[in-house]
């Protein structure tokens, strides 16, 4: 009876703590067209925490990215999904995928504008302490957060996730304002030795506060489950970069968001 008692006090904590996380999709605009965004945050949190904006991989925002901002709650931020696509834009299939992701990759002030849109939407709820923000992003999303940066945004750190590195624009890197985490898979077939020199020749000539994190025999996705685990595919999933990778930014947010 004891250990069913115990069972029972488990679960109903469980419940309770769960149940304090609120979830919402969110319609914004920009320039006329319409953004589908999530919200998540701890309801059993009093005042303005830190926000977190969090960027969609290449198919959009959609189940992987919200349980991301799920998981944030439950550290105490508030977390919002941005929508870079648009509303009821969620490409099915590598090449759609790879079409949508195209438009934006060409078009970085489009991309960095889409983003911004995100951050001021986040920053406008009053659960958010707007002096202490930062953003994520997941592959495509993890390119875009470092655009967002280099735009010059109003952001504490940003913190990207087996992302893109490359930039048509690297002088803008002086622009960036916060501190900079990439998290990457050292066998990431996606973005070349090239790319990533290229990148630490940016940050460095730039003087930005920046680190980046290579997790061994992890390749593009690797954060994310549904890729499965065969790392020859290119993409999959790894759990030890992932918990790994996870840690990190909960240690870099420590740092950026006193």
């Amino acid at each position: 009876m004891k250990y069913m008692l115990t069972a029972l006090l488990v679960l109903t904590f469980a419940v309770t703590a769960s149940a304090a996380i609120q979830t919402e999709t969110v319609e914004y605009e920009l320039d006329g067209v319409v953004l589908e965004g999530f919200l998540a945050y701890d309801d059993d949190v009093d005042g303005p925490r830190p926000g977190v904006l969090v960027v969609h991989e290449w198919t959009g925002l959609g189940d992987y990215v919200q349980s991301r901002c799920r998981q944030l709650a439950e550290l105490g931020y508030v977390a919002f999904g941005a929508d870079i696509y648009g509303k009821g834009i969620r490409p099915e299939g590598a090449e759609a995928a790879g079409n949508e992701a195209s438009k934006y990759r060409s078009d970085r002030p489009l991309m960095r504008a889409r983003a911004q849109a995100g951050l001021d939407q986040m920053r406008s709820y009053e659960q958010v302490d707007g002096e202490r923000v930062a953003a994520i992003g997941y592959c495509f999303g993890g390119g875009v957060v470092l655009e967002l940066a280099r735009s010059g945004a109003n952001v504490d750190g940003v913190v990207s996730f087996h992302g893109n590195l490359d930039t048509p624009n690297p002088e803008d890197a002086q622009q960036i304002v916060g501190q900079v985490l990439v998290c990457h898979g050292a066998a990431d077939p996606y973005v070349s030795k090239e790319q990533v020199q290229a990148f630490w020749d940016e940050m460095n000539d730039a003087g930005v506060d920046w680190r980046m994190i290579a997790y061994g025999n992890a390749v593009h996705s690797f954060t994310n489950p549904a890729r499965g685990e065969d790392a020859s595919q290119g993409a999959a999933y790894n759990p030890k970069a992932d918990r790994r990778s996870w840690e990190d930014m909960q240690d870099f947010f420590t740092e950026i968001l006193k």
